[in-house]
Parts: structure tokens; sequence; C-alpha cells
């Protein structure tokens, strides 16, 4: 099973653990990741003593709580279509700023391309940066293609890393078309946040700027071939699953001498920016917002 398998899976385990799915639906999404019922059920099991009451399960809320989305009202999003490697053709939703700063890529959760992530790329355009969030379920025929969200995240699962890798380079290829000469950064969620970690290991001279929330980072990754992407990471106090690579992320970013800093918000949990998940947090996601638009004013001006 590869990095990315084993996230996705303990993904669904730990959303059991908390209450947020029933044991039929991540068994359901188990079995579209490959794991077996031989494994899947005792790997439940162990999970029922700690399995939370959705009704009681704690999100935390650190300050005051704003209400709504972070950040500003989006601009509007369009359906775009782009080349991609050997022919393919990719797809996304684009945001045109009025003023372009420079440009940002913003790669989706494991569900796809969903109405959130498109306005992630709206919001971005209202504050200065024409931003593409791209779908890498494009070869699939999109993510509106599927309607069970397990089906897209077990799609992307069955995606061979090197063809996401190389979509997103296209996604980088297409922002430079679009605006020529601007600079260019990279944002992504939870399995977006692990591809950004994964693009910056993979070497990506072009990125100015990277923020990959609540992202894996990849096992024994270098990220010297991205001499230029000044990288803010931004996790979460309570997702110890993904906080077990936190420490690897800081040891590669000094090592490789890049310009970086690490932020985790307290008393809040995996996915605590999606405003249309179980987990959001108002408060937390408004402080990440302005955190991540000051780091793009720095780096991508």
């Amino acid at each position: 099973m590869s990095e990315f398998s084993e996230y996705l899976s303990s993904e669904v385990v730990v959303d059991y653990a908390d209450g947020l799915i029933s044991r039929r639906e991540a068994l359901h999404r188990l079995a579209l990741l490959g794991v077996g019922a031989a494994v899947a059920v005792p790997l439940l099991a162990a999970c029922e003593s700690r399995r939370a009451d959705p009704a009681t399960a704690p999100t935390g809320t650190p300050g005051p709580v704003p209400s709504g989305p972070a950040g500003p009202s989006p601009l509007p999003t369009q359906p775009v279509t782009f080349p991609g490697p050997q022919g393919r053709e990719l797809r996304g939703a684009f945001a045109a700023a009025v003023t372009p700063r420079g440009s940002v890529l913003v790669v989706h959760e494991n569900k796809g391309l969903t109405d959130h992530i498109a306005s992630v790329a709206g919001r971005l355009a209202a504050a200065g940066w024409s931003a593409l969030a791209i779908d890498l379920l494009s070869e699939e025929g999109g993510t509106a293609r599927f309607t069970d969200p397990a089906q897209a995240t077990a799609a992307l699962n069955a995606a061979p890393p090197e063809r996401l890798l190389a979509d997103l380079r296209a996604g980088i290829d297409e922002l430079l078309r679009r605006g020529p000469g601007h600079t260019v950064g990279a944002m992504g969620f939870c399995f977006g946040g692990g591809m950004v970690w994964s693009l910056l290991a993979a070497g990506e001279p072009r990125l100015h700027a990277a923020v990959p929330f609540y992202g894996p980072f990849p096992a024994g990754a270098s990220l010297s071939g991205s001499p230029q992407a000044a990288v803010l990471g931004v996790y979460a106090q309570l997702d110890d699953r993904v906080n077990a690579s936190r420490d690897a992320a800081g040891d590669a970013l000094r090592q490789a001498g890049l310009t970086h800093e690490i932020v985790t918000y307290p008393d809040v949990n995996h996915a605590f920016f999606n405003d249309t998940g179980a987990r959001y947090n108002a408060a937390a996601a408004s402080q990440a917002w302005a955190k991540l638009t000051a780091w793009f004013g720095e780096h991508l001006a």
C-alpha cells in the first residue's frame, strides 16, 4: 500500500472514530480503497472505545467565532480546460483577479474539485491573486461525474502519483500562460496539501510560495529542488495523524534552506478550514486566511 493509500485509509478510520460516518459507510469507503473486510473490520473495532458521539464531539472554538467562510466574498470562477501532459485535456475552475499580484494553483481535498475548493480560488482572486483550482480527476472525466464522493477518493487513490504531479505542473504552465511574468504559488488541503508537499519534493523551481494545509509530508523527501519556494505549513493541534510528519517537514525545510514557517492552530482538528465540513472552525479559519494572504502578499507580490 502506498503512502497516499495509507493516508486515505487512515482518514476513513479517523472519521469513523470521530463519529462523522457510520460503520457501514466506513466499510464502504475502505472497500473502495482496496481494504478488505478481514483488515477493515478489526481496524474499526479498535476505534469503538473512543468513537465519538457526533452530537457531542468537540471541534474547538478558539477566540470569538465569526460567521461564514473565511476571507472575502469570492469572485466568480469559470470552468476551464487546458492542455495536459501527452495531449490530455485537463479541467479546472479559474478566477481572475482585477489587478493580479500573482497567481495561485489550488489543489483540492480527496473528494476532488468541489464547490468549496472553487470558492477558495474565487476568494484568492478577490484578495488579488488569480487562481486556478485544478481537477486532478480530469482523466476520469472530472469530479462532477462521481455521484459518490467515496468513488472520487478511490479514483484519486488509483491514479499514478507521477500523473498527478505532471498535471500539477501543467496547471502552473496554464497560470503562466494566463499571467505571463506572474510569480506563482500553490496551496492545497488534506490530500491536496500532501500533493503540494510532493510537488515541492519532486522539484518545482517555478514556485515562489507554497501553503500546504494539514497535508502528509512524503517520507524521506528532500525539498532542495524547489529553491525559490517560501513555505507556510498549516497544521491543526488535534490532527495527530498528519502531525506525525510535521517534524519531518520542518527538518526538510531547514535542510533545504527554504524560507518557511510552520503554524499549528490550537484546539482544532483536521479540515478546520473547510466551511462545508463537520470540523470547520470559523475562528481558526479566519486566522489562517489572514496568515495565508499575508504570506502570499510577501512572497507573491
